[in-house]
């Protein structure tokens, strides 16, 4: 478990970021880092002295860069970009969100290219302690440069404007207030530090990074799911042997195998003898190939954004030799925008087989051993549905989830008159992998719902010990076999909620050991 999280720029990881942004684990920066960050800012500052031109620092922005600025307009430059680039719109990012922004963009700032005073990293380190979270708009960002907008948000709650808006203490307060409440007063902008806070991916990486970390148990969960399917339909384990699946060496294929090979452990009721079929459809036999290829897409989107949680994003970086101001593109948000989009499509892919299998747990003339729509003994097909509809709502979250992946990361729209022409939009990329997450843990709830039923009446006690593992669970939770027709909405509802909390992994693991 992660106590503390120390920020240098060059060590922080997805389980760190996930500590601070979701359990409130406190965060420290070093005084070297602080002496970094400290002997940066006096090259700078010496580099105004001398009257060399600088983007952003002493010169106007975008399409305005070819204005040049004297020392004091150059400070005041700083504010007003934070004032004039706060424009976004609708609901603001939940605080998790905004927690992970922070420490990303502290952590950016701790790599000692930004030119800025060590009191602006003290300050959103001293935010994150304190739970002081800025109010932050979630429309509006391109995605290039950075995310503007919303990290202007940020920048207004950090350095006390009257127009920036906190929470704190689960009140929203003017920033300003907030801020003196905490005993701290307004934070004013010198040479780029205005700059430094707005100009990054600060927040399309947050998103993008928290949906990885739940998109790494979510694939863990569908394994799970396809396990109790795969009992309940007495299927066949040769799909899943290491030698077959050797001769193409996919790493994600093999995990799923894996996983499947020690959650059926002792399980009395696969292979069921006397079936007709000689195979199991693809959604049972293929799910190594396509569980594996979801996990291949989730493991790339990771590989990206562990990059992006150690970079120097924002734009110019202020180095020690010659030239000290450089230019360049690293705000330009193209890679997360990229990964956000090979994410939804890999978790669209979980949500697509899952609806599948579904579909075949009610089939009982195609599994051959369950009654139609699972209607319980007792019960009469046709004045009881059993859970036909969950298919219903498989199907639509599948189809959702389909038109969300169509691809962002090539949907330009160029701005700032045209100078900033390529645009990765990225945040539209996140939120939309973000959505398409959620729609999946759905779907998967559908299937663990179907199987559950399915399992209850087959004889759970006969299920393998994974299997057991995550009836038992479920159970624990409240959740019932069907024995009347009933709503079952809120039952799909509670289980993704502890497919995407990551509970019901956590029991499965305390029963058969780590999964894959």
């Amino acid at each position: 478990m992660v106590e503390k999280v120390v920020i240098d720029g060059h060590s922080l990881t997805l389980e760190g970021l996930v500590a601070v942004a979701r359990q409130d684990v406190p965060v420290e920066v070093p005084r070297e880092v602080l002496a970094r960050v400290r002997a940066n800012r006096e090259v700078l500052e010496k580099l105004v002295e001398e009257g060399l031109r600088c983007y952003g620092v002493n010169t106007g922005l975008g399409p305005l860069s070819h204005v040049l600025l004297g020392p004091e307009e150059a400070e005041d430059l700083q504010e007003n970009m934070v004032k004039s680039h706060a424009t976004g719109v609708g609901m603001p990012f939940p605080p998790d969100v905004v927690r992970a922004a922070m420490l990303l963009r502290a952590n950016t700032l701790a790599k000692g290219h930004s030119g800025i005073r060590p009191e602006v990293l003290e300050r959103l380190v001293v935010m994150l302690n304190t739970r002081a979270h800025p109010v932050v708009p979630s429309r509006g960002s391109v995605g290039a440069s950075g995310d503007l907008v919303p990290l202007a948000h940020m920048a207004l709650a950090v350095i006390g404007s009257p127009y920036g808006l906190m929470e704190l203490k689960g009140e929203v307060r003017r920033a300003d207030e907030a801020l003196r409440e905490l005993g701290l007063g307004p934070l004013k902008l010198s040479y780029k530090e205005g700059l430094a806070l707005v100009n990054g991916t600060s927040f399309s990486t947050a998103v993008l990074a928290l949906t990885v970390h739940d998109a790494v148990l979510l694939a863990k969960a569908a394994d799970a799911a396809l396990v109790m399917s795969l009992e309940a339909v007495g299927g066949r384990m040769a799909p899943f042997d290491p030698g077959y699946l050797s001769l193409r060496s996919f790493r994600g294929q093999a995990e799923c195998a894996e996983n499947v090979r020690k959650l059926v452990e002792g399980s009395e009721l696969i292979e069921h003898p006397g079936l007709r079929r000689a195979q199991d459809p693809y959604c049972v036999r293929c799910a190594p190939q396509v569980h594996g290829a979801a996990r291949e897409a989730i493991q790339f989107a990771r590989s990206l954004v562990e990059v992006e949680l150690n970079s120097a994003d924002d734009n110019p970086l202020i180095f020690d030799e010659e030239p000290s101001c450089r230019t360049g593109g690293n705000f330009h948000a193209q890679p997360i925008a990229l990964a956000s989009d090979v994410l939804a499509i890999g978790l669209c892919t979980f949500g697509n087989i899952s609806e599948r299998r579904t579909c075949f747990l009610l089939m009982g003339r195609e599994n051959e051993l369950l009654p139609d729509f699972l209607v319980p003994p007792g019960g009469k097909i046709g004045l009881q549905s059993g859970l036909m509809l969950a298919q219903y709502t498989a199907a639509a979250l599948a189809a959702e989830n389909r038109s969300l992946c169509c691809p962002t990361s090539v949907q330009n729209i160029p701005t700032g008159a045209n100078f900033e022409d390529v645009v990765s939009m990225s945040m539209a990329a996140a939120l939309k992998a973000r959505q398409v997450l959620e729609n999946t843990a759905r779907v998967l709830a559908v299937e663990f719902l179907c199987a559950f039923q399915a399992l209850w009446l087959r004889g759970p006690e006969k299920a393998g010990r994974g299997t057991r593992a995550a009836y038992d669970f479920l159970s624990s939770q409240g959740l019932r076999p069907l024995k009347d027709d009933r709503p079952t909405g809120h039952d799909v509802e509670r289980i993704a909620g502890l497919l995407l909390n990551g509970q019901l992994v956590s029991a499965v693991e305390e029963a058969v050991g780590g999964l894959a």
